[in-house]
């Protein structure tokens, strides 16, 4: 037997998306966002209401995406609690540090070891698409040359209890477990 919730944001996993940008005075922002997810090879897409950080997106037309991770989920909880506009300095206070990206004008977040660096294509009706220009990972989290889940940690967001969660372990192999049906 199954039940119904009716129309409600329920899907897993939801990726814990950490936006960063500068605003007009090149102070750093970061805000948690929940509802993204890559649209084509090059692209993502995000859900956002009006934010400090929409403001800084349509000034600078660039942001950074990074990934909340196990080690870092109290601070990434953080800047989704608190608004930059009320608290200005919630960046630094959330305990992130600044790296500067080379490809757009959007900061890295030194805590975060996987971030997305990109460009505004555009932000209508509160949905953001961006352009994909760079991906950079800590080398901690590589395992022969490639970005490794187990090393990375990623956390998720649970929509239906707000709730983070870990990954478990690997359970199959893509474009390979089916062949088992064939």
């Amino acid at each position: 037997m199954r039940k119904n919730f009716a129309g409600k944001p329920y899907l897993y996993p939801m990726p814990v998306l950490i936006v960063a940008t500068y605003d007009e005075d090149g102070n750093p922002d970061a805000m948690n966002a929940a509802w993204g997810m890559i649209t084509d090879f090059n692209e993502i897409c995000i859900s956002m209401s009006e934010h400090q950080t929409t403001e800084n997106l349509r000034l600078r037309k660039a942001f950074t995406v990074s990934i909340g991770t196990e080690e870092t989920v109290v601070s990434c909880d953080y800047v989704g609690l608190v608004s930059a506009k009320k608290e200005k300095d919630k960046f630094f206070k959330a305990g992130f540090e600044i790296i500067k990206s080379e490809y757009v004008d959007a900061p890295l977040i030194a805590q975060l070891p996987m971030a997305l660096e990109c460009k505004v294509k555009s932000f209508e009706n509160g949905i953001l698409i961006g352009e994909i220009v760079n991906v950079n990972a800590e080398e901690r989290i590589l395992t022969d040359g490639k970005i490794d889940p187990e090393k990375l940690k990623p956390i998720s967001y649970d929509p239906v209890n707000n709730r983070y969660y870990s990954l478990s372990e690997k359970v199959g192999e893509a474009f390979k477990s089916g062949l088992k049906i064939k």
